[in-house]
């Protein structure tokens, strides 16, 4: 199963081993950045829809996987 379509994890900070790095320096915090929506009805969409779709992908595997085993 490959996770290229979908991700949940698109409202959450993804730091490179630099930028942790360069964070654990940071005695300001001015290097947190997180990924941004327009709104919050905007991001809850996108939220819902990638959930979604990872879900339908899972049925779709799990289906077949029973197709296959009573073949």
């Amino acid at each position: 199963m490959s996770n290229k379509a979908s991700k949940t994890d698109f409202l959450f900070a993804q730091p490179s081993f630099l930028s942790g790095f360069a964070r654990s320096l940071d005695i300001c915090g001015t290097f947190d950045a997180y990924n941004r929506s327009a709104d919050e009805s905007s991001a809850d969409l996108r939220a819902i829809s990638s959930d979604w779709q990872v879900l339908g992908r899972d049925m779709k595997e799990a289906i077949k996987s029973v197709k296959d085993k009573a073949a």
